[in-house]
Parts: C-alpha cells; sequence; structure tokens
C-alpha cells in the first residue's frame, strides 16, 4: 500500500511541488519515496511506498515500462498479476523483477490504459503517463477501496492525491469549505462522492478514470467510467434463477475461497483481522486452508469496553489452529485516542467505528504488515439489521393499509429506545430461556422509521441530523437508477454498496490503516463476488428476519453452531456513556460556541436540546453529538481560526 500524487500542467519547480505532496502522505508509504518529472509534458508523479511485494530495487517507484513510454505509481494490489504477467510473458514481454506494479506498467504498455485495467482484480489508484502522446491517466478500483482525490487549479493545472493533505501541499493552494458536504456530513456521517469538503475538489467515483490531454497550453480532462455498478448489478439481476440455500452455498465456497487465496501473496508479514464473527471466522478458515500452515490471527481485546469480542475470537483461533495474538488496550487507551482523530482523517469523517478501527490498526502493525479484513461481507449478502429487519416487515406489512402502517410505524417511533430496553431486560429475566436481544430499542425505531417510509426507508434509516435541522441542502449520495425491478430490502442494499460502502466503510478502513501504515485486504470485494451475489434472490440472503443466509450456511458446514450462531456485536464504542462521563469535558469545550451553527450548517437550538437530553439520559443522541463533534475538531485541526 501507499501513497500518490501529482499535477499535471507546466510549472517552473515541479519536483519541489512532488516532493512537498509526498512529504504529506509519509504515513501511508514509509519505506521509501520517489519522484518523476517531465518538464516537456509538464508533469510530475510523486510516491511514497509501503513496501509488500519485490522488496527489491526492481519494485520501487516510480516505474517506467521498458519500452520507456509509460511510467506508474500504483497504490494498491493487483491479485491477478501472476495471469497477466503469464499472457504478457507468452506474447513476449521480459521483466527485472516480480511486482504487480511491473506487471501493470507492462501490460498498459503492450494493450493500453484502460483496457490493462479492465483485466485486473485488485484494489488501486493509478496514475500512468503517456509520453508518446503526452496524455495523463488517472483511475480508482472497480469497488473504490483505495482513494483518489483531484482538483483543477486557477492557473489551469489539475492536482490529485491520495488524500486532500497532498492537494493543500501545492503552492497557492487555497481551498474553500463547501457548506453542502459540512451538512452532508452531519445528515449521513460521511461526505458522498464525488464531492469532498472542499468546493472544487472531487473525489474520483469508484470505476472512474481521468484522461488528461497535456499537449495544449492548459490541460484538457475528461473524466469517465471503465467499470460500472449500476450496469453490472442489473445485468447479475437479468441472470437470476431459482435455486436452494444449499446449492447457492456449495457455488459460494470455491469463489471466496479463491478470492481469499489470491490476496495472500505477500513478502512481508501477514495475517488476518478475527472478531469472533461469521465473515472473518470464514476468511480466517479460508485463509487458513490457502497458506497450507498455521495463519497468524489478531484481535484488539478491550475486556472494559462494551465491544470486546477477543474471547470470541480467541475460541474462532483455537478451532483453526491459529497463532492467535490479543493485544489488550485500556479505556485510558481508547479516550485518548478520541481528540487525536481529526488529524488522523484529512477530510470529517463521523463512523463511531473509526475509534475501534483507528486502535485495532494500530496493534496489529506491531506485528504485521498485512491483514486479510471481513469488510463487504454485509452489504454484499444482506448483513445489516436493516435488511434482514426491512426483509421481514416488508413481507408482513406489505399488503396492509397505508393508514395502519403509519400508525404502527408512530408507536414505534413514539417509544423510548431506553424505556424499551429495559422493558426487554425485565422480560428476559422473567421468562426461561428467552434469549436477551441487543439494542432492542433502536431496532424498534428503526422498524418504525421502516413502516412510515418516506422518500425511501434507507433515506429514514441512514440519516443522523434531520434535513429541517441544517442549512444549506447537502450533497446527497450517488445510488444508480436501474431499470430492473428491485423490491425495497434490495434498493437499500443498492444504496449500501454503491454509497455507504466506498464512501463510509471503506474511508474508514483506508484512513484508519494507513495512519498506522498497514495494509488491509477485503476478500468479499471481489467484483467477481459481488457479481454472484446479485444473481441470487433475495430469499438466499434474508429471510425470517436473519440475514447473510448464504454465508451462515457456508459457515455451518465449517465451523462450530456456536461461532455461526453468536448475536452480532457491532464495532461501535459507548459513545452515549463516556460523552456523559470521561468525554464530557472535551464535548463541551467543542460544542460551546460550535462553528457549524455559526457558519450556518446546523440549528444552534437543535444542537443545544441534543447535548441537553443526552446529559439528562431523556434520548441518546450519540450519534448527531459525534458528528458535530468530529466536524468541530477537524475545522479545530485543519482550518483553525
Amino acid at each position: 500500500m501507499c501513497g500518490i500524487a501529482g499535477v499535471a500542467g507546466r510549472h517552473r519547480d515541479l519536483a519541489t511541488i512532488g516532493r512537498a505532496m509526498a512529504d504529506t502522505l509519509v504515513h501511508r508509504g514509509p519505506d521509501s519515496d520517489g519522484v518523476f518529472v517531465d518538464d516537456r509534458a509538464g508533469v510530475v508523479l510523486a510516491f511514497r511506498r509501503l513496501a509488500i511485494i519485490d522488496l527489491q530495487p526492481t519494485g520501487m517507484q516510480p516505474m517506467t515500462s521498458r519500452s520507456g513510454r509509460w511510467t506508474i505509481i500504483f497504490n494498491g494490489e493487483i491479485y491477478n498479476h501472476r495471469d497477466i504477467r503469464g499472457t504478457l510473458i507468452d506474447a513476449g514481454s521480459s521483466f527485472r523483477g516480480h511486482s504487480d506494479t511491473e506487471t501493470l506498467i507492462e501490460a498498459i504498455d503492450r494493450w493500453g490504459f484502460e483496457p490493462a485495467i479492465q483485466r485486473t482484480n485488485g484494489m488501486f489508484a493509478v496514475a500512468a503517463f503517456d509520453a508518446g502522446e503526452r496524455r495523463l491517466f488517472i483511475a480508482r478500483d472497480r469497488m473504490g477501496e483505495k482513494p483518489v482525490y483531484w482538483q483543477t487549479l486557477p492557473d489551469g493545472r489539475v492536482a490529485f492525491g491520495s488524500e486532500l493533505r497532498a492537494l493543500r501541499a501545492v503552492p497557492g493552494n487555497t481551498m474553500t469549505i463547501d457548506p453542502a458536504s459540512a451538512t452532508a456530513l452531519l445528515r449521513w456521517s460521511y461526505i458522498p462522492h464525488p464531492a469532498t469538503i472542499y468546493i472544487g475538489v472531487r473525489q474520483l467515483a469508484p470505476g472512474a478514470l481521468l484522461e488528461i490531454d497535456l499537449r495544449g497550453d492548459r490541460p484538457v480532462v475528461a473524466e469517465r467510467q471503465w467499470w460500472s455498478l449500476g450496469q453490472t448489478i442489473e445485468a447479475a439481476v437479468g441472470q437470476r434463477r431459482a435455486t436452494t440455500i444449499d446449492d447457492a452455498a456449495g457455488e459460494l465456497e470455491p469463489l471466496l475461497a479463491e478470492s481469499v487465496a489470491m490476496r495472500m501473496e505477500s513478502d512481508v508479514p501477514l495475517g488476518c483481522f478475527l472478531s469472533g464473527g461469521i465473515d472473518s471466522s470464514l476468511i480466517a478458515l479460508l485463509a487458513q486452508r490457502a497458506g497450507g500452515g498455521p495463519l497468524r490471527t489478531f484481535t484488539v481485546g478491550m475486556p472494559s469496553l462494551a465491544f470486546d469480542e477477543s474471547a470470541h475470537a480467541a475460541r474462532v483461533a483455537r478451532h483453526l489452529g491459529a497463532e492467535h495474538e490479543i493485544v489488550e488496550l485500556s479505556l485510558e487507551d481508547a479516550l485518548a485516542t478520541v481528540p487525536t482523530l481529526p488529524a488522523l482523517w484529512d477530510e470529517p469523517f463521523a463512523d463511531p467505528s473509526m475509534l475501534p478501527t483507528a486502535l485495532l490498526c494500530r496493534a496489529a502493525r506491531r506485528h504485521m504488515t498485512v491483514c486479510l479484513g471481513g469488510d463487504g461481507g454485509d452489504e454484499l449478502f444482506a448483513g445489516y439489521n436493516r435488511h434482514a429487519l426491512g426483509a421481514s416487515l416488508w413481507r408482513r406489512t406489505r399488503h396492509l393499509p397505508a393508514p395502519v402502517r403509519a400508525l404502527a410505524a408512530r408507536a414505534a417511533l413514539a417509544a423510548r429506545p431506553a424505556t424499551v430496553d429495559r422493558f426487554a431486560s425485565a422480560v428476559g429475566r422473567l421468562v426461561p430461556g428467552h434469549r436477551r436481544l441487543p439494542n432492542v430499542g433502536d431496532k424498534v425505531q428503526k422498524a418504525g422509521l421502516l413502516l412510515r417510509g418516506g422518500s425511501s426507508a434507507w433515506d429514514s434509516l441512514a440519516e443522523v441530523w434531520p434535513l429541517d435541522t441544517l442549512g444549506p441542502a447537502p450533497h446527497r449520495p450517488y445510488v444508480p437508477t436501474l431499470s430492473a425491478a428491485l423490491n425495497p430490502i434490495e434498493e437499500m442494499m443498492l444504496a449500501d454498496t454503491s454509497a455507504v460502502l466506498p464512501d463510509q466503510m471503506l474511508v474508514k478502513v483506508d484512513r484508519a490503516s494507513m495512519a498506522a501504515s498497514l495494509e488491509v485486504r477485503v476478500p468479499f470485494l471481489d467484483h467477481r463476488l459481488l457479481e454472484w451475489s446479485w444473481r441470487q434472490p433475495i430469499e438466499i440472503k434474508t429471510a425470517g428476519g436473519v440475514g447473510k443466509l448464504v454465508l451462515r450456511r457456508l459457515a455451518e458446514r465449517l465451523l462450530p453452531d456456536d461461532i455461526v450462531n453468536r448475536p452480532k456485536m457491532g464495532f461501535d464504542p459507548p459513545l452515549g456513556d463516556w460523552l456523559r462521563a470521561e468525554l464530557r469535558p472535551w464535548a463541551a469545550d467543542l460544542l460551546t460556541a460550535p462553528r457549524c451553527v455559526s457558519e450556518g450548517w446546523i440549528d444552534e437550538s437543535a444542537v443545544r436540546a441534543a447535548w441537553t437530553d443526552h446529559l439528562a439520559g431523556t434520548r441518546n443522541w450519540e450519534y448527531r453529538l459525534w458528528s458535530v463533534l468530529m466536524l468541530e475538531g477537524w475545522l479545530a485541526e485543519h482550518h483553525p481560526v
């Protein structure tokens, strides 16, 4: 994993600009750096390397093709590079080292940029300069695992980088906060692509590329998709056929096993995150099989916190015979990290699980450089509670008259979550054999939102602050429009895959891991698994209020029952309690005169009421308050008054 940056357009000191941009990305690539300059065309490519494959000089970047025509900087991994290399060798190509970057640059040299990346299976952000045609190409992987930001500067030059901090390093680049992005952060907890926190700065969309023509006086930029999520899902839905869950599990196993095996190539220590849940347990088991020896698994133990899963992970590791490590972190470790989070995320971000993810990656880096993760299973296989609950409610209520659904929604939303939790706990104590479900109050609220509907169930469930509390209308998440008919649960899954996954989940993993100089690979995000999942009917993924059915069936074949049937815990820290106690002074300081209020991005009375109600315990507004606190912390860190 690495950091890339650069500028396209003539300037008197491109090399100095490139080095300044690279210096902001040291955490993404602490092992080495490099700068390529073509003054005649007006392009600089800057690079920071985290060495994973081919640790020798033959793996260093920027890398030029053997013909001398193409130069590349590459962040990510091409998992099928050996197959591509074999095809190139058969066609007469030769190689100096064994890195996937060299494979890719020679493939680009032979086939052209877009045809080459279309053959890849990987995660990446890549920039490749064609000296012959004076064109610069920049592309992002299909699912959006690796980020690329870009902007056209006032003088017409184009700057790009793995993080916004690289663009801020360009001399004279004044960047203005976009109010619609600030309100998007408050509404969704993330900023949806292609918008960024700054006016005129864009995120390159997943599966998109830029082609920058440098032959004239000013760069000419064209943006297009080299891969389309919407078209891919549309094609998959059109290929659906009836199947059984057993047959589907049988088809899935070799696909997932191959995806895991492809992601295990490394010349540095590799391990696997292990939470004890179905997703990470399946990944660890298949990695153990593919590796042919004991797998190193890793868990952070936080016994003083509500989200500790180390005992479950240790149970899975014993079953696998893995070399398991638990690193215990204290409450003090977690609390001390909270104020530092805005510095790690160079764009405001407010998913509460950013904290445990950052702690996990920091601890893992002490033992390994590459980790396999279980992200993506929820999006591909209907694993969120809103999918399972929504599917169950949809089947039971779709024939009810609208007034009846509205009455049920009002009743569910009127019930206070804390009261419902206390009632559920009392029932659990009184009824023999009753299994207590976690967060019952929140589930009742979600049921009410699903029944209420509105513009869409997903909108209702995804919002943090309602629109009537916000100033400028926020940027909306991108969700492709399909001609294929989807049921309401599949519409939510489409939104989760196209927006929540790249803009929230993968941003969280990328920034947390790269802050620790750790590479995380995600087997569930192989595009072939996405295609396979959408070819399956919804009943293979969720029914009866249970999600990820096909993954569960596969896990039942491979893992003990107590691992498969363990309730889902989630990965959020107990922010609600902390904000009333240990974090109260920090939060109160940021909320004394919040800039998001003075800038007109959110209503002052709404923030004040949320803070008051939360402290009194009448409502749990931890997500709303966290979004304001993360925005305020980011402003103080990156744009102090």
